[in-house]
């Protein structure tokens, strides 16, 4: 794609951009969510793949919204998912600050720019009135608008208002005559503002701006060249573009992601309760697995296979990434893959070295916290790695090997109860033991059948005391299947501690 150099006035200050700059710039009112995610996402993506800057801007306009650490949360969540921030809050940047409360002498020297040239009038409508034209509209069954009636006030009636410093907002003269925007996914989309608005509020008389108007500035301001955003604002970018040309501004390009929807179709809603960043932090998910969940909804990239998922990394999505090929119909998200994807990033993470000792690092905190009361834990870094290979085709999440079924993983026996076997017999069974290679729950099956048959011992009850020596515990998963996961070797330095401990009978275990 080729870029184009921008140049902007503000103020009698130009602002020359060559490079692409992006912006995500949500607001602080809850956590980071999928679809927030996916539009921050796809602007690092299109910068990086073009060798220009992402910044994030913190849209904190209404302050009656904000939610106290949100904002903070939301770098948070961004870093973890590797998606690294060029400018804003925290960081810096030339184009500062990156909070829009701390902008408002900016905003005012805009309103002022618009008022003076007549792109913008005082308005002292009360709330009282406003309501009524709403009510007034509902009733006829028409759209509730403004009808723009201080748009027509005379010098003299502006004097006397103002006189009496009766509070007003400032408002925006929308235009009829409007130019099609030009999507970068869409393609060419027209949409009259003025047949369905009337002139919008810019400047609240709290003195704050308003979203669309803030949003504008900044993004002008700041050097932004392109914009992606949600396809939910593409209704509102002629009004931006109307403004832009009331500054004699030149505008960035604009593309709208489509809706990112559940696999029914359906909309994602914070409601849900699980589509937060942290929910999928909290589960187990790797960020390169939910990355790639995200961007397989809705396209943007070339050759990737269909048969199987593959697991790209964050710079391998970057260099593949093409605005033009995002879809244009609602990404619909597949559950299933995400699971897919963990699990690759699992295998991926035990085939690499030093990513192997970080995912056993990651074990031995979940084990740890899992099991704080228990002294006795099997830690070792072999141990792990051999769970983590066997859990690797078997599960998806690491969380999932802390459950109170593979508790035997970790917890070592404190006492060794062998009511049923002698010290003889458990010295022959370590010795069969230890001469299987192919140490699967079938052939370990068959090699303890057959010693239950030779040694004249009744399988069921082998079974249970095999059991308890190996885990500590009355039930989980078969015996042979819990000695495929612990592997050789534990089983048979578990079996052989029994014959150091002292032996004890059930009961005087249970006392």
């Amino acid at each position: 794609m080729l870029l184009r150099v921008t140049t902007r006035c503000f103020l009698g200050k130009r602002l020359t951009h060559s490079a692409v700059r992006v912006r995500f710039a949500p607001s602080p009112t809850g956590h980071l969510h999928l679809g927030g995610l996916r539009t921050a996402l796809y602007n690092f993506l299109f910068a990086r793949h073009q060798r220009g800057k992402f910044l994030l801007r913190i849209e904190d306009t209404d302050q009656t919204r904000l939610v106290p650490g949100a904002t903070e949360q939301l770098i948070e969540d961004l870093l973890w998912a590797g998606i690294e921030i060029d400018e804003g809050p925290g960081i810096g940047g030339e184009h500062g600050p990156y909070i829009q409360s701390e902008r408002t002498e900016l905003y005012s020297k805009a309103v002022q720019q618009l008022l003076d040239n007549g792109s913008a009038y005082r308005c002292f409508c009360t709330e009282r009135r406003l309501e009524l034209l709403r009510k007034e509209a509902v009733r006829a069954r028409q759209i509730p608008r403004y009808d723009n009636k201080c748009r027509h006030l005379t010098p003299a009636q502006l004097n006397d208002l103002l006189s009496k410093r009766t509070p007003h907002c400032i408002r925006f003269k929308l235009t009829d005559h409007e130019e099609p925007l030009q999507d970068m996914i869409y393609g060419s989309v027209h949409h009259n503002v003025s047949d369905n608005e009337g002139d919008p509020v810019i400047m609240k008389s709290d003195q704050f701006p308003t979203y669309h108007f803030a949003n504008v500035v900044d993004d002008h301001l700041m050097g932004v060249t392109h914009v992606l955003r949600g396809v939910e604002w593409q209704i509102s970018t002629t009004k931006h573009l109307l403004l832009y040309k009331a500054f004699g501004w030149l505008p960035p390009q604009f593309g709208h992601l489509p809706l990112l929807v559940n696999a029914d179709g359906t909309k994602l809603s914070k409601r849900q309760g699980d589509i937060g960043i942290k929910h999928f932090k909290d589960k187990g998910y790797f960020p390169t697995a939910l990355l790639n969940y995200v961007v397989s909804a809705g396209g943007g990239f070339e050759g990737r296979p269909t048969a199987k998922p593959h697991l790209y990394s964050l710079d391998e999505l970057s260099q593949q990434f093409l605005i033009e090929r995002v879809n244009a119909h609602p990404s619909r998200l597949n559950p299933d893959l995400l699971n897919d994807y963990n699990r690759s990033e699992i295998i991926k993470r035990l085939d690499n070295e030093s990513a192997r000792q970080h995912l056993v690092q990651l074990v031995q905190q979940l084990v740890q916290q899992a099991f704080p009361q228990h002294p006795n834990l099997d830690l070792a870094e072999s141990h792990i790695v051999s769970v983590l290979n066997w859990a690797s085709q078997r599960l998806y999440l690491l969380p999932d090997l802390v459950s109170s079924k593979l508790s035997f993983l970790w917890v070592k026996p404190t006492d060794c109860v062998l009511e049923n076997l002698s010290n003889k017999q458990l010295q022959h069974l370590l010795t069969e033991l230890d001469s299987v290679e192919q140490y699967d729950k079938d052939e370990l099956n068959t090699v303890l059948k057959n010693f239950a048959k030779t040694q004249q011992l009744k399988f069921p009850l082998l079974m249970k005391t095999l059991r308890s020596a190996l885990s500590g515990l009355t039930e989980g998963p078969g015996v042979a299947e819990m000695m495929e996961i612990l592997g050789k070797r534990v089983v048979l330095e578990r079996l052989g501690e029994c014959l150091k401990k002292p032996r004890l009978t059930r009961e005087e275990h249970q006392v």
